[in-house]
């Protein structure tokens, strides 16, 4: 059960560290206001990754692959993410001045974080798989007790890369000039149109 733990760890952190919405968010928020509404974010998807973490375990994932879940889904994550990807793009622009109220900015950091993950359509597909890959590390079928401990394991290397990507980007933000800032909101401006974009494909 160990290794199956480490494992689901180790898929956890693949699954959280690729480069998507989710972290150039962070990225944005991050570069802005600093460590804490970076990590808000991270935590905010903490919500989205668990939803669809549970279904997925459960075999409910495959029941939601469907059109009547699957358009709202894709629709919402388009809209949201052109959204934040002319944000994003506003303020390569015009660098944003701190945010004076930060309990408004940190609210809104963990809103977005969860808006994101819960709306990703790419989930129902990522988790409906999870059955093949549990099978390719030696579990072609999963008991109860190997669902909780893989839903451990995903989650304790998800809350670990929360702090881990908030650092960075902190660690970024303190070190970069104000044009690498400029560069890195136009990156995730492009970022996030570009996944708009794709999102909006699968509906036709």
């Amino acid at each position: 059960m160990f290794s199956f733990f480490l494992a689901a760890m180790l898929l956890g952190f693949v699954f959280n560290a690729a480069p998507g919405a989710v972290f150039s968010e962070t990225l944005r928020r991050g570069l802005r206001d600093g460590y804490k509404p970076a990590l808000l974010v991270q935590i905010g998807s903490l919500v989205g990754d668990a939803t669809w973490a549970a279904l997925g375990l459960t075999g409910l994932a495959l029941l939601l692959d469907s059109a009547q879940i699957r358009y709202p889904l894709t629709l919402a994550s388009a809209l949201y993410l052109a959204w934040l990807g002319y944000q994003s793009l506003r303020d390569a622009h015009r660098p944003p001045q701190p945010s004076e109220d930060g309990q408004v900015a940190a609210g809104g950091a963990f809103a977005a974080g969860a808006a994101l993950s819960l709306t990703n359509p790419q989930n129902i597909v990522y988790w409906a798989a999870m059955g093949g890959a549990m099978a390719a590390i030696g579990v072609a079928q999963p008991t109860p007790m190997h669902l909780a401990v893989f839903f451990a394991g995903f989650m304790v290397s998800s809350v670990l890369w929360c702090f881990i990507c908030a650092g960075l980007v902190d660690w970024f933000r303190r070190a970069a000039s104000l044009l690498w800032h400029r560069l890195t909101y136009a990156a995730c401006g492009v970022v996030l149109l570009g996944l708009a974009g794709m999102s909006a494909m699968e509906l036709v």
